[in-house]
């Protein structure tokens, strides 16, 4: 077996059961994540090249033991059948799970002072109403920040498959302690009238346009990719497909088949943490930033996909095994789609003075997952191409969140998306961690830019431009920022090694369109995402640090995370580095975001930089033309 495989059914069952039973939890223990703890880099890639080298079978944990309010880690050897490593995290706060939200909107629909304030808005009977969990953030009240609490928001649905989020219930905001499963207090700040529209999107709901023609993808003689386990092989490119209950989907090992040899480029790509920021200060939606990692189980939210809907062609999905939170089997099938994609001309070239044209198209595979937080949704999508370009893309849909608001009232922070609602400005930051190994595990990152001379002896007709290189040495110099006027990108090159041109084997990250942080310095926001004040953080391999913000965000102070990390400053000059990038979208909806909102994108791409010795596709068969 690979020693990235994910854990199988019976060793998630062995894993809760060793953990219970070792541990003497309570029934009522909450099990946030249970997943392989994986190997040593050393080992895997030991494993990869052919040697087998004796690699215990560990499974990771995240407990919450809710009576005496103890947040464990612990590992478990699969081998030995036993716990091997224990350690109670003090001050910190698991996430608010699914699990709960049953027994939570109970306990809140069952409270006399709920139930009042909905007579006060004309609701007699507590069904109607979608009770949805908020974090705390590091706002909690003094006397409050011991316990693991929440607060909620309400929405009115008068049935039960209404659009959940088109009605908010303005000013109600019910507050729970989650451990203790009791209602602390019912705020109620003022009746606001429920918006009108009801915000259908369904389509038996709607008068919907004939349907498109049929658009059928086919591959007669089937896909170019093959598939053992979780390992795939498509075309020049090698990796592995993973996927965990907190970061969603994972890509391992992926690597470049050129000439005889397997070449390395990432070893681990994942998504860090995705964290949405509001910009209205309107009752308590100042507190409203959701760290959908953090603060939800981000992968616990995937979606089941459907072919000829989510996916389109020759499909491979994949399913993984994993546990609720009281240590249920929970089987996640069809969670990741894979498929080829013709994207265009890849490259073309009409000789002017023979006309002869040579052209090849480009066809890239499709890895993705799609992922359900609240109102919104997320595809995460991740692309390999034949010219061996790697692109991340996050598709962000779903519906807007809403506040209601009295007729005329004014909107400075966002925008009347219908009669009643305004739609407010927020922004979504994907940071995304990228273990790099460009043809091993010793990297340096070059930022480089364009670089203007000015005119002069050197330059005496103005047009001299070339490009400048700033070496990143240690973690403190890390910490970058975009500059699309000037070009600039990152360079992750192995200075041990060069091609026949002299060139350092390189991938170079090309940043997509992004946004500033819009929040103030110092703000609780800004104190907790500080990973959002830069574009790029480099660090030094640690297998410990997953997420930018921290492994522990629900009703944290003050973030550790990535700021904390590169204090450090750990050399990163041929050494084994990360790179952090995060990308931004802000986004203040628009009419035509309601009641659901077309795709956004965001991304960026990694594109090779003296990899290779020429284009790696020139080699392509030419492509069947027909006139």
């Amino acid at each position: 077996m690979h020693p990235l495989e994910p854990l199988r059914r019976e060793e998630l069952d062995r894993a809760v059961h060793i953990i219970r039973e070792q541990m003497n939890l309570p029934l009522d223990a909450l099990f946030e994540q249970v997943r392989l703890k994986e190997p040593c880099k050393s080992a895997v890639n030991a494993f990869n090249s052919g040697s087998s080298p004796d690699i215990t079978r560990e499974a990771f944990a995240v407990v919450l033991d809710r009576s005496a309010d103890e947040v464990c880690e612990v590992v478990v050897s699969l081998d030995e059948n036993t716990i091997t490593s224990r350690e109670i995290i003090p001050g910190v706060r698991i996430s608010f799970l699914s699990e709960e939200s049953a027994e939570f909107r109970k306990i809140i629909c069952e409270h006399p002072d709920f139930l009042a304030a909905l007579e006060r808005r004309g609701i007699s009977d507590p069904e109607q109403v979608l009770v949805e969990g908020f974090a705390v953030a590091n706002l909690a009240k003094p006397d409050e920040k011991h316990l693991r609490h929440t607060r909620a928001h309400c929405f009115f649905r008068e049935h039960p498959e209404d659009n959940a989020y088109a009605r908010p219930i303005e000013g109600l905001v019910p507050v729970v302690d989650l451990n203790n499963r009791k209602v602390l207090r019912i705020e109620d700040n003022g009746v606001v009238p429920l918006p009108p529209d009801l915000g259908d999107y369904r389509s038996d709901r709607l008068n919907t346009r004939p349907p498109l023609a049929p658009l059928e993808i086919t591959q007669p003689d089937g896909p170019d990719f093959r598939v053992d386990g979780y390992a795939v092989e498509w075309l020049n490119w090698r990796f592995r497909v993973g996927f965990t209950p907190k970061e969603g989907l994972v890509l391992h090992t992926l690597s470049f088949h050129d000439g005889e040899i397997d070449r390395p480029v990432v070893y681990r790509a994942s998504l860090s943490e995705l964290v949405v920021p509001y910009g209205d200060t309107a009752g308590d939606h100042y507190m409203n930033h959701s760290f959908d990692l953090g603060e939800t189980i981000f992968g616990k939210q995937v979606n089941s996909l459907k072919l000829g809907c989510d996916c389109l062609g020759e499909i491979y999905y994949f399913d993984f095994d994993q546990v609720d939170e009281l240590g249920n089997p929970l089987d996640l099938s069809q969670i990741v789609c894979m498929h080829e994609e013709d994207y265009g001309v890849l490259w073309k070239h009409t000789d002017p003075h023979t006309q002869r044209s040579e052209v090849r198209r480009s066809r890239r595979l499709v890895v993705s997952s799609f992922f359900t937080i609240g109102n919104y949704d997320y595809g995460i999508f991740w692309y390999l191409y034949l010219d061996g370009t790697i692109e991340f893309e996050a598709k962000l849909t779903g519906t807007l969140y809403l506040r209601a608001i009295t007729e005329g009232e004014p909107t400075p922070y966002g925008s009347l998306v219908a009669p009643g609602v305004n739609g407010m400005v927020h922004e979504h930051y994907f940071n995304i961690r990228l273990d790099m190994s460009v043809d091993g595990d010793a990297n340096t990152v070059v930022e480089m830019q364009a670089d203007r001379v000015p005119t002069g002896p050197d330059n005496p007709h103005g047009n001299a431009h070339g490009v400048s290189e700033n070496v990143i040495t240690s973690e403190r110099e890390g910490a970058r920022n975009t500059a699309p006027k000037d070009s600039r990108f990152w360079k992750i090159e192995n200075r041990s090694r060069s091609n026949r041109l002299g060139w350092h084997p390189a991938y170079k990250l090309m940043p997509g369109p992004n946004v500033a942080p819009m929040h103030q310095p110092g703000s609780p926001f800004m104190r907790r995402a500080g990973f959002v004040e830069h574009d790029l953080w480099v660090t030094a391999y640690d297998p410990s640090e997953l997420h930018a913000p921290g492994q522990y965000v629900n009703q944290n102070e003050d973030g550790p995370g990535l700021p904390q990390w590169i204090q450090k400053d750990r050399n990163l000059v041929d050494s084994d580095v990360v790179l952090w990038h995060t990308v931004g979208v802000l986004h203040l909806p628009r009419p035509e975001d309601f009641p659901v909102m077309p795709v956004e994108y965001t991304g960026f791409m990694l594109k090779p930089f003296g990899f290779f010795e020429r284009n790696p596709a020139i080699d392509l068969a030419p492509p069947l033309c027909r006139k």
